[in-house]
């Protein structure tokens, strides 16, 4: 039986970084349903590593069903891309990173803004459920759904803020945010760092095949994750992540630098 800590509050985490990687910075933006805390490790991480460091609590997570079936993805969108943009505001390169529906709105940042790379982990674009493909109408007979149960889920040891019911309404959001996220794939110009659960429950391998048609070989670099669920940040394979992605940031910086001096 897994010991649980007191459940912790799902607050956005700020770090204005320090040392030689100060002037990098990372906006990460978690998932669906979830909050900070999904990602907090991760970013607590790159934050002692000297990176300036975001992660926004989207708006209508952290609290409850009935406040995020109140909220559209463009709320969802426009809060983290003004977190990504007052960031690359005190940095001098600033990259986008998202767990899970984070990594579709890192996407969409990405297509929209010059970032200078991005790292997504189990980044979401599309559904097992075909029933989705109805639930612009299935939201008018039913109000929530039971969320994901994955048979072995990440062995997490504090809450993550996440919902006990889902909202159709929401569902519904998050299909048409996976509509623009692929719709700004032909756009996305940036070098991205994927890492890819083996067995992933949430997300099938349809979004990442989707990512693979846009944005070609040279700029792609997939991370299999073998020992993980979807919410890899927080299962084994989590410190392949913090470590790749730290070296993703610090070598793509030094190339957008180099680029500039040129």
């Amino acid at each position: 039986m897994t010991e649980r800590n007191q459940p912790a509050t799902p607050l956005a985490f700020h770090h204005a970084g320090h040392g030689p990687n100060a002037s990098i910075g990372v906006a990460i933006c978690h998932g669906f349903t979830g909050s900070p805390l999904t990602v907090l490790p991760w970013a607590e991480y790159l934050a002692k590593q000297g990176f300036a460091v975001s992660a926004p609590l989207l708006p209508g997570h952290g609290t409850s069903w009935q406040d995020l079936a109140s909220t559209r993805w463009q709320d969802w969108y426009r809060t983290f891309e003004q977190s990504y943009l007052e960031l690359a505001g005190k940095t001098r390169t600033c990259f986008v990173a998202g767990l899970s529906m984070g990594g579709a709105v890192a996407l969409r940042v990405a297509s929209r803004h010059e970032v200078p790379g991005l790292v997504l982990v189990n980044p979401g674009l599309s559904f097992y459920d075909r029933r989705v493909r109805y639930v612009g109408a299935l939201k008018y007979v039913m109000r929530t759904t039971t969320p994901i149960v994955e048979d072995n889920p990440a062995p997490a040891t504090t809450e993550t803020g996440d919902y006990s019911k889902t909202s159709l309404q929401s569902v519904h959001e998050l299909k048409k945010l996976f509509r623009a996220a692929t719709r700004g794939l032909p756009h996305v110009d940036a070098p991205a760092l994927v890492f890819k659960s083996s067995v992933d429950e949430v997300v099938p391998p349809s979004s990442l095949a989707t990512i693979g048609k846009y944005i070609d070989s040279s700029r792609l670099k997939v991370v299999t994750l073998p020992h993980s669920a979807h919410v890899a940040t927080l299962d084994v394979d989590a410190p392949t992540i913090f470590e790749e992605s730290a070296s993703f940031f610090r070598q793509h910086a030094r190339d957008r630098v180099a680029s500039e001096s040129s």
